[in-house]
């Protein structure tokens, strides 16, 4: 592939072929990331050409992806999603200008369907029969759906406390599932050992570094949607780092290209009881691996496999990392539905709970712009959901029940 100059180790530095390794450096096992011959690319990417495209999904920047084509990956519409002007809640919060980019509204609902069309186009340049991920839902649907009309098996391996609607998934798609007893982490690492020993094609993300290639896309669009510009702050819930390193290395790369001149300020949400990366972070120390505990089950990690890049990335951008508790992730859900009308599960709440701390605490200047990347749908875990409301109760089919009802909800005198 001409627009790749190399596939670069992030801890030693060793530069790679494409055709020398697909996931980790062979000299220290370190993660890789892909470097582009940006000059090149310029030759036929550029802003005229995007705006004569009228294909408007993840695609229309293959030129920035690595990969030869995509035509072979099943057409559900992956990315282009949504991005919206909150303007009544940016006045609320006093922010200037507020919008949130709805990556539930990709295939299987979550930003890890880019990741996954990526991975899954690359797999099949390599002509492979076997793909395995592992994961806590969200990236596994979306690779279990983006195969499952190809003769490709998708093999996932899940822990125990996957949500029902994220299995369900998997099994509708037909993938064939792996429940391991223990955590993301024990499922990552013999997903990782069978992959080895099977000479299968891997999507796990802090692993492949195309999955990471996949979700700059989002901030492609981000640019795109914003008519060329990066906004001033970037808030995403960060679990292993690849969607944040992934969002980061989509505004280098436009930056490069001299698509937009300046760069946002990446900011990290994790969980309470999942804040490895936050803890590395404001340490200055390298990432230990935390017991996690907490509802949001995308950013449910023990030890971040993508932690390495993701911290470049907040530093790099001047950025931060901060938590959010459990209760303030379920208070988010229905506030952040009534107040924007998007129903997001609770890693994508997680953010809206963090902006509303960064707008009290005054960390959020007035003039800035915000972008908050919502990562998947409330459908996703509707227990979680049901948490954070009151069910309706059950009353007789009779008038007098239903006036009754309404006088007690206020809707009648």
């Amino acid at each position: 592939m001409k627009k790749i100059l190399n596939l670069q180790c992030i801890n030693c530095g060793k530069e790679h072929k494409t055709s020398e390794t697909d996931f980790v450096c062979t000299a220290c096992g370190g993660n890789l990331e892909v470097n582009y011959d940006y000059k090149l690319i310029s030759r036929r990417f550029s802003i005229g050409k995007l705006k004569d495209n009228t294909h408007f999904d993840m695609w229309r920047y293959m030129d920035l992806l690595p990969i030869n084509d995509h035509d072979k990956v099943p057409h559900v519409h992956v990315g282009w999603t949504p991005m919206y002007n909150c303007k009544e809640l940016a006045h609320e919060l006093e922010i200037s200008h507020l919008f949130i980019k709805d990556e539930g509204r990709n295939p299987t609902g979550s930003i890890k369907d880019r990741g996954s069309a990526v991975a899954v186009a690359r797999a099949l340049e390599l002509d492979k029969e076997i793909i395995a991920d592992a994961s806590t839902g969200n990236a596994s649907d979306s690779l279990a759906c983006l195969t499952a009309s190809l003769p490709m098996k998708s093999v996932i391996f899940t822990p125990t406390f996957v949500p029902e609607p994220k299995l369900v998934q998997l099994l509708v798609y037909g993938a064939e599932v792996i429940t391991v007893e223990g955590s993301y982490d024990n499922a990552f690492d013999l997903c990782r050992k069978a992959v080895e020993e099977n000479g299968w094609y891997s999507r796990a993300a802090g692993f492949n570094p195309y999955t990471r290639e996949g979700k700059k896309t989002c901030a492609f669009e981000i640019c795109e949607q914003l008519e060329w510009e990066a906004p001033d702050k970037v808030i995403v819930a960060a679990g292993d780092g690849t969607i944040l390193s992934g969002l980061w290395k989509g505004f280098v790369d436009f930056s490069k290209l001299g698509i937009i001149e300046r760069m946002p300020q990446m900011i990290a949400v994790q969980a309470a009881g999942s804040a490895a990366i936050k803890n590395a972070f404001e340490s200055k120390t390298e990432v230990s691996a935390v017991q996690a505990h907490t509802v949001a089950d995308s950013i449910l990690v023990n030890y971040p496999r993508d932690a390495q890049l993701a911290l470049q990335a907040l530093e790099e951008s001047g950025g931060f990392a901060l938590t959010v508790t459990d209760e303030e992730i379920i208070q988010a859900i229905p506030e952040l539905a009534r107040k924007a009308n998007i129903f997001a599960e609770p890693a994508g709440a997680a953010v809206y709970a963090a902006l509303k701390k960064l707008a009290a605490e005054g960390k959020i200047e007035r003039d800035e712009t915000v972008v908050l990347v919502v990562g998947g749908n409330g459908l996703k875990d509707i227990d979680s959901a049901l948490k954070s409301v009151s069910k309706p109760d059950v009353i007789p089919a009779d008038m007098d029940a239903v006036r009754a009802e309404l006088k007690k909800k206020g809707l009648i005198k």
